[in-house]
C-alpha cells in the first residue's frame, strides 16, 4: 500500500531570518560606532551604503538598519536626498551640549549612587587606576567613557541613561580634540577631579558626587571654548 502525503509546495527564499539579519545590523553598527567614536570617520564625514556594505561584505539592508541605530545613538544624522553622515556641531552647539550634560549627568550620579554596590565601586577604582597610568590618549578616551558611563550604571531611568549616552557620542570628537591640546600636563586635574567623584561614590553622598561632577563637566565646556580652532575644520 503506498501512503501519499498532501503537496504543501516548496518553501519560499524569503532571505534571511529576523535574528541573522537583525545580528547582521548590530554587527555593521558596531563597526561604524567604533570608527566614529575612534576619530577614523570624522564630524561631517558622509557615510555612503554601498560602500560600507562592500567593504563589510553586507547587503544594503542591514547598513540602513545600522544607521538608523547610530541615528538614534546621535552618531549619525540623515539628511533628506543626501544619505547619513556624521554631526558637525559648533562651538556654541558644543557648549549648549555640555551645559545639559551638566545638569543631566549629576542627576544620574545621584539616581544611581544607591544601587552601586561594592564590586561596581571596585570596578570604577579599578579603571581610575588605568587612567592614572596611561599617556594614550585613545587609550584615556575609553577609559574616561568606561569610569563616567559606569558611575551611571545604576540609574534605572533608561530616558535619563539614553540621553546622556546621546550626548557623550555627540561630543567625543570634541573632547578627543581638547584632551590632545590639553596634553598630559592638565592630566592630573582630570585625575583629582575623578578622587574627588570617587570619594563621594565610596561614601555614598550624592550631594558631593552630582556638585563635583557638575564642576568637572563645566571646567570642560569653559577650556573647550577657549579653542575655537577645534571647530574649524572642513567637513569632508
Amino acid at each position: 500500500m503506498t501512503i501519499s502525503t498532501p503537496d504543501t509546495g516548496s518553501t519560499p527564499d524569503t532571505g534571511p531570518s529576523p535574528s541573522r539579519a537583525a545580528a547582521a545590523s548590530q554587527r555593521v553598527a558596531a563597526h561604524l560606532r567604533d570608527a566614529i567614536l575612534s576619530g577614523a570617520i570624522a564630524p561631517g564625514t558622509r557615510i555612503r551604503q554601498e560602500e560600507v556594505a562592500e567593504r563589510l561584505g553586507a547587503s544594503r539592508l542591514p547598513v540602513r538598519e545600522a544607521l538608523r541605530i547610530l541615528e538614534a545613538e546621535g552618531l549619525t544624522e540623515h539628511e533628506a536626498n543626501r544619505g547619513a553622515r556624521v554631526p558637525r556641531l559648533t562651538l556654541h552647539e558644543v557648549d549648549v551640549v555640555y551645559r545639559m550634560r551638566e545638569r543631566l549627568e549629576p542627576l544620574a550620579l545621584a539616581q544611581s549612587i544607591p544601587a552601586l554596590d561594592r564590586d561596581a565601586i571596585e570596578g570604577l577604582t579599578e579603571i581610575q587606576r588605568r587612567i592614572e597610568a596611561t599617556t594614550d590618549i585613545g587609550e584615556f578616551l575609553t577609559l574616561d567613557r568606561e569610569f563616567h558611563l559606569g558611575s551611571y550604571a545604576g540609574c534605572g531611568v533608561h530616558q535619563l541613561t539614553a540621553t546622556v549616552t546621546r550626548l557623550w557620542n555627540s561630543t567625543q570628537h570634541y573632547r578627543r580634540a581638547y584632551v590632545s591640546l590639553s596634553g598630559p600636563g592638565r592630566m592630573w586635574v582630570v585625575n583629582s577631579e575623578h578622587r574627588l567623584i570617587l570619594d563621594a561614590v565610596e561614601q555614598g553622598d550624592t550631594v558631593d558626587a552630582e556638585r563635583f561632577l557638575s564642576g568637572h563637566i563645566r571646567r570642560t565646556r569653559i577650556e573647550l571654548g577657549r579653542h575655537p580652532e577645534i571647530f574649524e575644520e572642513t567637513p569632508r
